[in-house]
């Protein structure tokens, strides 16, 4: 495994890059205002630009470290961040990386978090070298698992009660993938 830090990425629809200090009014205005995108996330629904800009600030100070992973999730066409996707947590002893997105509801089934995960499962699997991704979602919030599944993540089950999002107290459903599933789904061996 040898991190490389948060580079840019494209996709054939999307840009994954590092977040600026200029994305705080996209941010703000395309998901982090917008109380159904939050609705199942850990932090709360941001009330201002303010918030978004102090957010970003603390993003942009770790963007040094080789092994922090944080993108804006850009679409060609659009030119502004819509949403973001970054490792939430990560465990070297392991090679795994945990992946965490969310997108403002007008980008919501038109495929584009499932190109960026996939994007970054290349990434992490093919440059980075890990042996796991994996991801976790609400299970009321099926849509998010239907990604995952989509990018070839295998449900792994359900952990009862044992997360807190802005619902309360709530139930986590994990999805992985370890990379010799990601080489035998593209039909390759890993390098």
């Amino acid at each position: 495994m040898q991190h490389l830090g948060t580079k840019l990425l494209e996709t054939q629809r999307l840009i994954l890059r590092p977040f600026t200090m200029a994305d705080a009014p996209s941010m703000y205005a395309n998901w982090a205002s917008e109380p159904e995108v939050t609705r199942y996330l850990t932090w709360p629904t941001h009330t201002g630009v303010d918030v978004s800009e102090k957010v970003l600030a603390d993003w942009l100070n770790h963007y040094t470290e080789p092994d922090y992973y944080q993108w804006a999730i850009v679409p060609k066409e659009i030119g502004e961040p819509v949403g973001g996707i970054s490792v939430v947590q990560r465990n070297d002893q392991v090679e795994s990386v945990h992946i965490g997105y969310c997108i403002g509801t007008r980008w919501w089934h038109k495929g584009i978090t499932g190109e960026a995960l996939g994007e970054l499962l290349r990434f992490f699997f093919e440059e980075v070298g890990v042996n796991r991704v994996d991801s976790r979602h609400d299970p009321r919030n099926p849509h998010s698992g239907m990604v995952m599944a989509h990018c070839g993540m295998a449900l792994e089950g359900t952990m009862r009660q044992a997360d807190r999002n802005n619902q309360g107290l709530c139930d986590y459903t994990m999805y992985g993938i370890l990379k010799n599933e990601y080489f035998e789904r593209l039909g390759s061996l890993p390098l």
